[in-house]
């Protein structure tokens, strides 16, 4: 792998200065949500669209991921063995094959940082266990090591079908809210599975809440579960007016001009208002 000739910039204190590029693109999504097909869809897209992307998967447990990973937590991390030698089920497995892998995590973000003039985007496939990496401490290590270097992007996969009651789109939001304030970084929601439904009622809903409070009667849930969710649209308001999201299909292939334009949209806003709580008071100055 070629290497880039030391420069003035690369002697900078600031991380941004270092490496402007690539955005990193961090894939989160519940199970069934369709991220695996979705991370299918975005590395044959930057083949096709010209776009200069490295794929990163961080599921040690998957079988196979239809896609072509430049680094690939598999090579490192043995997940079957790591059950065996420590006695581990499925979730625990995952999440200390993440522990050994994040001890070595600074190896790919100097291979991140030797290229970055010749990328675009790194896109990081996370495990599909979704808990293993928002609430962990090699997730959260992993994430604060990216977002320290290069401009950051978190991406939640939301199944659009699954999100069509009322309850459930709530649950899926709040759970969305809670990645965002555990991670800290912009955040881009994307419904995906648009080719089975369309996302215009999760739009509505986030926009109108009468249009959510009347989505709860129509289906006459007078439940505490609609109750609480009747109380929650009000709380999430405000997370709602500062939520970028697009609808996708990873299936066709719709949808993805508007996603690399969120994360763009996302990117600007971690240079704005994310770079300067994570760089020194002394360092704010050179932005």
């Amino acid at each position: 792998m070629a290497t880039q000739a030391p420069s003035d910039a690369a002697t900078d204190s600031s991380p941004l200065k270092m490496y402007p590029k690539p955005v990193t693109v961090l894939i989160i999504g519940m199970a069934g949500s369709g991220k695996t097909t979705l991370m299918q869809r975005l590395s044959a897209y930057g083949v096709d669209s010209g776009l200069r992307n490295y794929v990163i998967n961080l599921d040690p447990a998957v079988r196979k991921t239809g896609y072509t990973a430049n680094v690939d937590i598999r090579d490192t991390v043995d997940y079957k063995q790591v059950m065996k030698e420590y006695g581990l089920g499925p979730n625990g497995a995952i999440m200390t094959s993440l522990n050994l892998f994040a001890t070595r995590f600074d190896q790919v973000i100097d291979l991140l940082g030797k290229r970055s003039n010749d990328l675009d985007y790194a896109i990081v496939d996370t495990p599909g266990q979704i808990e293993a990496f928002t609430w962990s401490a090699s997730g959260q290590i992993i994430t604060e090591s990216l977002a320290s270097t290069f401009p950051s992007v978190i991406v939640y996969v939301v199944d659009t079908p699954r999100t069509a009651s009322p309850n459930t789109f709530m649950s899926n939001m709040l759970y969305a809210c809670s990645i965002l304030y555990k991670l800290k970084l912009p955040f881009v929601v994307v419904f995906n599975k648009i080719d089975v439904l369309r996302h215009d009622f999760a739009i509505e809903w986030m926009t109108d809440f009468e249009a959510f409070q009347k989505a709860l009667d129509d289906v006459q849930d007078d439940s505490y579960m609609g109750s609480l969710s009747r109380s929650l649209s009000l709380v999430l308001e405000e997370f709602y007016n500062n939520l970028t999201s697009v609808g996708v299909s990873a299936a066709t292939g719709e949808g993805m001009l508007e996603f690399f334009a969120a994360v763009d949209q996302a990117a600007k806003q971690y240079e704005n208002e994310y770079l300067p709580d994570l760089l020194e008071p002394g360092e704010r100055t050179d932005l």
